[in-house]
């Protein structure tokens, strides 16, 4: 089978799922903290501390423009990093996944399970950050409610493609390489604290092309700004078709991984 077939998926990926939930939520206490810290640090410092110098963008004051921005890495690192290094010590160190292929489950359950995973906790990571985001005044309710939706295929977009990393690589060292070449550069570049347009036109076509987290930070802010365009409608089309293309090489390439 080549990198782009797709062959049955059973019900037994949500048994996966459902061990990766049990283990998140033993350690709630630990994992609920991020998504509370996080947006409180990245406002005060980049919100009110450079907002300080600006004094809108596009007539939006700083701290509400960067807002739907935060919301999106959160996706992108809850989702991506849980496929990378959390699925690779699974996989490797824990063998987690060979005592789950002992089972009736198959290769493909594993790997939909852990990318279901992935998009969960970026969606929840997205639904703890706006209450607080909310309590800032950075965004309003109930508009801002729809990102807890469009968070689920951001993070099977940004699970999917960590799937595919996690399959590749050598040691979970080289994971390191996408992280700082691949994300790190995507956190900078993709909208996050400036906005696209005052790029060149060529970069701001390469954005929207090719750089995941250019599409989810647009269509979050279009809500949040409840200011809707075509270009919407192409951040959701881009968004799920990516998705769904990634699904397909990861769970390939893990089948080949897997499979001795």
């Amino acid at each position: 089978m080549g990198y782009f077939g797709l062959s049955e998926i059973s019900r037994g990926s949500l048994a996966v799922w459902r061990r990766n939930f049990d283990a998140f939520i033993r350690t709630y206490k630990v994992n609920f903290i991020p998504p509370f810290v996080e947006p409180v640090l990245y406002l005060l410092a980049l919100g009110y501390g450079v907002g300080a110098l600006i004094e809108d963008v596009n007539g939006i004051p700083y701290p509400v423009f960067i807002a739907p921005a935060l919301v999106s890495i959160s996706v992108m690192y809850s989702a991506f990093f849980e496929c990378t290094y959390s699925s690779y010590v699974r996989m490797y160190y824990q063998k987690t996944f060979d005592a789950i292929i002992a089972t009736p489950l198959s290769i493909e359950d594993i790997v939909t399970g852990e990318i279901l995973w992935g998009a969960t906790r970026g969606t929840i990571y997205a639904a703890l950050m706006i209450p607080v985001l909310f309590l800032f005044g950075v965004i309003d309710l109930p508009m801002s409610l729809l990102l807890i939706p469009c968070a689920i295929p951001a993070g099977i977009l940004f699970a999917s493609i960590g799937i595919c990393f996690t399959a590749i690589t050598p040691s979970i060292d080289s994971l390191n390489y996408p992280a700082f070449l691949f994300i790190t550069p995507m956190f900078l570049f993709s909208g996050t604290f400036f906005p696209i347009s005052i790029l060149p036109e060529s970069l701001q076509y390469f954005a929207f092309g090719l750089l995941p987290l250019a599409n989810v930070v647009s269509l979050n802010r279009a809500i949040t700004a409840a200011e809707f365009s075509p270009l919407i409608l192409y951040n959701i089309i881009w968004i799920i078709g990516v998705a769904a293309l990634f699904f397909i090489i990861g769970l390939n390439l893990m089948r080949r991984r897997l499979v001795i």
